[in-house]
């Protein structure tokens, strides 16, 4: 959750406000003595997109921005760059193959996938130009304590006892707790071997929404009531109503390979999701 320079001063934590993430953005105050970046700033899923180029604007922030950032990083002296990229970038959906892996083609397709790969694409070339050392994390989807969005109306439906037709969904996705996340962020930015590469994040145990969901009723004390619909028929239904996208996200399966993480860097997610799930629920309950 994003808070605002004052209050985190107030909290003993460093921080320049520098503005918007854009073309003509001055970081050089920010980026006094610094030599690791870690850059997750966005523009990112718009429900009610207003822009008549939703990819023009996209990249204005995600692609020029991005890499307005980098150079100017690679200028001051910062050794090493890790950017926050997307599972978008590889593409929507696992089903019918194997998880994706770091280093296999990229197939986006929405706006904000196209513009982060394009993204990453640029930064390479700057890690060769100059030398900066460029570490990319693609995430799915990330939770933790203030979640918002779809994972936390879920929650929201699972704590109010509302039926939810997902007795039938059998899919597999993976996510990524919000504490593992950043053990890998903190692991990329030491470790020699990360430079140059490509990584998932994930809780290395991936879950059909029918587990997620019944997962989050035990976290809450209270038993989740899904409704034994075959996912075929909800997403059949859900396409003729205008919500094929949101039924994908439910039922379909979207699974990362994070074995490269262990093989390269010996890391592994220090947090179970059972654990990540309690301490997300017990922020929820606040």
């Amino acid at each position: 959750m994003r808070q605002p320079c004052a209050q985190l001063l107030a909290q003993g934590v460093d921080c320049t406000e520098v503005g918007n993430l854009g073309v003509d953005t001055d970081w050089a105050p920010a980026l006094t003595d610094v030599t690791s970046v870690v850059h997750t700033a966005a523009r990112v899923h718009v429900m009610n997109e207003q822009a008549i180029d939703p990819l023009a604007a996209f990249r204005q922030v995600n692609v020029e921005g991005t890499l307005a950032l980098a150079r100017q990083c690679a200028a001051l002296g910062v050794k090493r760059f890790v950017f926050i990229s997307s599972v978008k970038v590889n593409g929507e959906t696992t089903d019918g193959r194997a998880p994706f892996v770091p280093h296999e083609v990229p197939c986006p397709v929405d706006a904000y996938g196209i513009s982060k790969w394009e993204a990453e694409e640029g930064l390479r070339d700057i890690e060769r130009q100059t030398g900066m050392a460029v570490v990319v994390i693609r995430p799915p989807l990330i939770y933790g304590p203030g979640v918002k969005a779809n994972f936390r109306r879920l929650i929201q439906a699972v704590a109010r006892g509302w039926p939810l037709p997902l007795g039938g969904a059998r899919n597999l996705r993976s996510l990524v707790a919000l504490e593992n996340l950043v053990s890998l962020i903190d692991c990329v930015l030491k470790h020699p071997a990360a430079a140059g590469e490509v990584f998932f994040a994930s809780d290395g145990n991936d879950v059909s929404t029918f587990t997620l969901v019944r997962s989050l009723g035990t976290a809450l004390g209270r038993h989740a009531w899904l409704l034994p619909i075959p996912g075929r028929w909800l997403m059949a239904l859900a396409q003729v109503a205008g919500k094929g996208a949101v039924a994908s996200r439910l039922l379909g399966s979207l699974q990362v390979d994070i074995s490269s993480n262990k093989a390269l860097l010996g890391w592994v997610p220090p947090v179970s999701m059972e654990l990540a799930l309690v301490r997300t629920v017990a922020g929820f309950k606040k």
